[in-house]
């Protein structure tokens, strides 16, 4: 089961938030997150992981459905590499 923004507005809501001051902050930090991706910059967050934006070269692929071969543009994604202390906690349980 997926982690919603709704789930993540309850758990700030629990610490003592108010609803309104929950769902402000986790926007605020999401538009933080999101506006570091656009400008291209990576984004760290200690003891949790990197996100990456990289950059793909135009290349050639192939349609899975029809076998066709087609071009790929150029376009950035973005990668996330957690950290080691997320990957300890995650395979210690």
């Amino acid at each position: 089961m997926a982690l919603t923004k709704n789930d993540i507005v309850a758990k700030v809501n629990d610490l003592g938030f108010t609803k309104k001051k929950s769902i402000e902050t986790v926007e605020s930090l999401l538009e933080i997150v999101k506006g570091t991706l656009e400008d291209g910059d990576d984004l760290l967050v200690s003891g949790f992981g990197k996100f990456c934006v990289k950059e793909k070269k135009k290349r050639r692929g192939r349609n899975p459905a029809t076998g066709s071969d087609l071009t790929l543009r150029e376009r950035k994604v973005v990668t996330f590499k957690c950290s080691g202390k997320l990957r300890s906690k995650i395979n210690d349980n």
